[in-house]
């Protein structure tokens, strides 16, 4: 893997700008062109122009004044609309390795987001924990990446989790087919999930589901006696960590293997990862997934 996409060495980057950038045109580069781009008579808008587009598309009057490449872009090219979900509740914030899953989910939704935006797809921001905490309706200007990255690097982890009411209010308000990006540690009731995100393809739209965890939640290696304390509620719990291990562990990977099995039957897109795992991972579970689409 590529030392310099540590998700701790990309924390230390000063912008969420150049977080993104740094992931993304650090390992990326020639990006494919969405099959839902077309071409119709309407011109919309010019976006730069990026390594893979088609030369025929190049506004020459544009270069020639600017000295810079535009391609053209028509109505029908801005027909994929792509929501990414991120869940920013309490349980969100836990971090053991010096960044949460909060942040690390941040840099996968700011990396996606300056993807998608420079091929020219339109893309929105829904950041909720038991309600919605902001809205950002799909655009496919570079100015609003800005608001994007602008809300990303202010989110903060409160309150509990409710994804399952989240996903149903907000289902009803997608009109036409719209990607899925979902981002969270899905830690609630799993049918209850399971039957939120199963809705989205009943309705045909496409969801990926970037399942995130602490590598600590995942292995639960912590020596000695532990107090544990849920985030989103006053629970508490002293105990061995190495007493409780291989059960917990069996637990945690049925877990992850349910989402699995049950959103493969759906055809829905299930990545799972740590916050130790290089952001490379992400983005190419994401872009092979994509090709399918």
């Amino acid at each position: 893997m590529k030392h310099y996409l540590d998700p701790i060495i990309v924390a230390k980057l000063s912008t969420m700008y150049l977080k993104a950038k740094f992931i993304v045109e650090g390992f990326i580069s020639g990006l494919h062109s969405s099959r839902f781009k077309g071409h119709s008579l309407e011109f919309a808008q010019h976006r730069e122009y990026s390594f893979g587009d088609e030369l025929k598309h190049l506004d020459w009057t544009v270069y020639a004044k600017s000295d810079k490449y535009f391609i053209k872009q028509y109505e029908e090219e801005t027909n994929l609309k792509s929501y990414i979900l991120l869940d920013a509740s309490a349980s969100m914030g836990y971090k053991s390795n010096g960044i949460s899953k909060l942040e690390y989910a941040s840099y996968i939704a700011a990396s996606l987001a300056y993807m998608m935006i420079k091929q020219g797809d339109s893309v929105g921001l829904l950041v909720y924990d038991s309600e919605i905490k902001k809205n950002i309706p799909p655009r496919s200007n570079l100015s609003h990446l800005s608001v994007i990255l602008d809300e990303l690097s202010n989110i903060n982890c409160t309150g509990k989790t409710d994804i399952s009411k989240i996903l149903m209010e907000f289902s009803k308000n997608l009109k036409k087919r719209t990607l899925i990006i979902l981002l969270s540690d899905l830690f609630e009731d799993q049918e209850s999930i399971i039957k939120a995100i199963k809705n989205y393809r009943f309705a045909k739209h496409e969801v990926i589901v970037f399942h995130i965890l602490d590598a600590i939640e995942e292995t639960l290696n912590i020596p000695g006696n532990v107090l544990f304390r849920e985030l989103e509620n006053e629970n508490t719990l002293i105990t061995e960590p190495d007493i409780i291990k291989k059960e917990y562990r069996k637990l945690i990977s049925d877990f992850i293997e349910k989402y699995k099995h049950e959103f493969h039957k759906s055809d829905i897109d299930y990545s799972y990862l740590n916050t130790s795992m290089p952001l490379d991972l992400a983005l190419t579970n994401y872009l092979s997934k994509r090709e399918n689409i």
